[in-house]
């Protein structure tokens, strides 16, 4: 294994992350909603009245803080897959959340930050099938 030292970025990946758990923390201090997108999606897929604003706002900056990030200035990652591998890896990641009753976001950042057993074997999940995924494709498959 080799590391490409020219897209190591230590610090930027630290910075991400703290604004991710900041971010998450003032959502369930302000909010009492636990930040998982998957969980928030859902919402819109069975509206309640009221509740659609804040999940829409939630959404679109997802969209959006990206699109503003490559703006000004700020470089993407290259996906090295075909659309049909992007739709089962989606498709995948879809069935996968709602075995877990929840996504990475929710079981990973915010149900690890309060303890949860529930997440911890619900993340251990995650990052298992994907070590396996990455090593069968890469090692075994030769892709």
């Amino acid at each position: 294994m080799t590391i490409d030292w020219n897209a190591f970025t230590p610090l930027l990946a630290l910075a991400g992350g703290l604004l991710i758990g900041v971010a998450a923390a003032m959502f369930v201090l302000f909010n009492g909603r636990i930040a998982g997108i998957s969980g928030v999606l859902g919402g819109l897929l069975r509206p309640v009245k009221g509740d659609i604003a804040w999940r829409v706002a939630f959404l679109g900056g997802l969209v959006l803080a990206p699109v503003l990030f490559v703006m000004f200035g700020g470089r993407t990652g290259r996906i090295d897959a075909g659309f049909g591998a992007l739709v089962l890896a989606g498709l995948l990641v879809g069935v996968g959340t709602r075995y877990a009753a929840g996504c990475t976001s929710g079981h990973g950042v915010c149900g690890l930050s309060r303890l949860s057993p529930r997440s911890l074997v619900a993340t251990l999940s995650f990052m298992g099938a994907g070590f396996a995924t990455v090593f069968i494709v890469r090692h075994l498959l030769g892709a």
